[in-house]
């Protein structure tokens, strides 16, 4: 599939073009930037590779490529991805999927109409503790699940220029559409789509405009609630997961590390991919379990093999319960899903 990587920030640089020009069966044909400093970075590493300076260029080119990967600022997902269907072409949408439900439904739709491939990047699926915890719940090693507990927690007290910390709603620019995605869509896939939804949405660190902390609480069919927490403001993070059952618990600390191996140019999927160091591993009641390796090539193989690694309704239902935590964070209440 000859791609189109529109964007070349650090989701472009760091989480994409290394998976587009490894994962056999894609190519990274073209890079989608107009910033001086970016195209000579993708010449330096990427030697071969089309530079393309705008989106209107790539729509006037569209029948050169098959797949688009839109991984710019928030506020364009939808509608690049939008576009990219109109002409014909196959997407890849980073997070957050779409500004609402709404709009997520109908890419979902007009995606179906056009018989074309449309997928949300939810890469944290292949996370390697996120994958320990899908399997230890799989199997039954924690008994039935009563709390599942999550949390992308930072240190980061000083507020930085940029789109990510605009107060402009059109930006998307919350912890909650940031971090928070990755943590709603992590529950729905074990979980299932929740019943309810309660949040506590906050703005914190002087001159802060968007939200940097948050909590949601998702009430699912099972009876498991899931607890999950995003912030900017965390001196001391918490672990990133705890999850208690009726015979066992998993708590698990630090980080997945393909993204700092990614940060630091590493080629994906060679020996010791994803492996998480022993002393970082969790502890199943008192037992230390080897954390799965993370295998974030495992999402652009599939879009290879011409399937969508994360359902669309997934996303669909994400951004419902990021609504409904908006809502609940201004009422104060228990906002039902139907």
């Amino acid at each position: 599939m000859r791609t189109a990587l529109i964007g070349y920030g650090l989701g472009g640089a760091a989480f994409h073009a290394p998976f587009l020009s490894t994962t056999p069966g894609l190519t990274l044909s073209a890079v989608v930037t107009g910033n001086p400093e970016r195209r000579a970075e993708v010449a330096a590493r990427y030697p071969g590779v089309g530079l393309i300076a705008s989106v209107d260029e790539l729509w006037r080119r569209a029948d050169e490529f098959d797949l688009v990967v839109v991984t710019t600022p928030n506020r364009y997902h939808a509608e690049h991805a939008r576009t990219a269907l109109e002409h014909g072409l196959n997407a890849v949408v980073d997070k957050p999927f779409a500004p609402s439900a709404a709009a997520a439904r109908e890419l979902a739709d007009l995606a179906t109409a056009r018989g074309l491939l449309l997928a949300p990047f939810h890469n944290r699926r292949w996370d390697g503790d996120f994958r320990t915890v899908a399997r230890l719940v799989g199997e039954g090693a924690l008994g039935r699940v009563h709390r599942f507990e999550s949390r992308f927690e930072r240190w980061r007290p000083e507020v930085k220029d940029g789109w990510k910390e605009s107060g402009d709603p059109a930006d998307l620019g919350s912890v909650v559409f940031d971090l928070g995605t990755h943590l709603v869509d992590q529950a729905v896939a074990l979980f299932g789509r929740p019943t309810g939804v309660y949040a506590e949405v906050r703005t914190l660190r002087p001159g802060a405009r968007a939200h940097d902390d948050a909590f949601l609480a998702l009430t699912h069919p099972s009876g498991a609630v899931s607890h999950l927490w995003a912030s900017a403001l965390a001196a001391a993070p918490g672990p990133r997961f705890r999850v208690l059952g009726d015979r066992s618990a998993y708590v698990k600390h630090g980080m997945d590390p393909q993204e700092e191996a990614l940060k630091a140019g590493a080629t994906p999927g060679g020996e010791g991919w994803g492996e998480d160091p022993v002393a970082q591993w969790g502890l199943l009641g008192s037992e230390p379990v080897r954390t799965e390796p993370g295998s974030y090539q495992d999402f652009y193989a599939a879009v290879a093999a011409g399937q969508a690694p994360v359902p669309v309704a997934d996303a669909v239902t994400g951004l419902e319960v990021v609504e409904a935590a908006f809502e609940s964070a201004r009422t104060g209440t228990v906002i039902p899903l139907d």
